[in-house]
């Protein structure tokens, strides 16, 4: 699956709430460090973990389920193995008609899953990292030795 940096900066610039299905509070793990990035980031991070329901986490409280979510969110971000996704899909597109972004994390896909969000309009990206695409392409990368390609003025 390829999609165009211009496509994955847009959906990283219009992003302003993420609900992370699979989140954990164990801090060296990597969707607590993910959830913790997009929070310093700016942007707001709803986490989901039935585990951990009712509990806080980097500020939030976390929710069992999408369905217990009483907010409205941008984008899903799904750390769960590929054959969780299309329930969480199929649960998220209920919970969220206006959900603009499906996204799962690096060696997380599902195309029927996909499929049907696409259907319903909704941008799909498999198998990548909103962490890892933010921080190369807004010029992060460079901080841990990674050549992006952007060239900056930040010293």
């Amino acid at each position: 699956m390829t999609y165009s940096d211009a496509f994955l900066r847009d959906v990283l610039k219009r992003t302003k709430t993420i609900a992370i299905v699979g989140v954990s509070a164990n801090e060296i793990r990597p969707s607590f460090y993910v959830a913790r990035y997009l929070k310093l980031k700016g942007y707001r991070v709803v986490p989901i973990n039935p585990g951990l329901a009712g509990q806080k986490l980097l500020g939030e409280t976390v929710y069992g389920d999408v369905a217990d979510v009483p907010d409205d969110v941008d984008m899903v971000d799904i750390f769960r193995r590929s054959e969780a996704v299309p329930a969480i899909v199929s649960a998220s597109l209920e919970r969220w008609p206006n959900l603009q972004t499906i996204w799962m994390q690096i060696g997380v896909s599902h195309p029927e899953a996909a499929a049907q969000a696409q259907v319903r309009g909704v941008d799909v990206i498999q198998d990548r990292c909103p962490k890892i695409e933010y921080q190369r392409l807004f010029g992060e990368l460079r901080m841990g030795g990674f050549v992006t390609g952007i060239i900056s003025s930040k010293l």
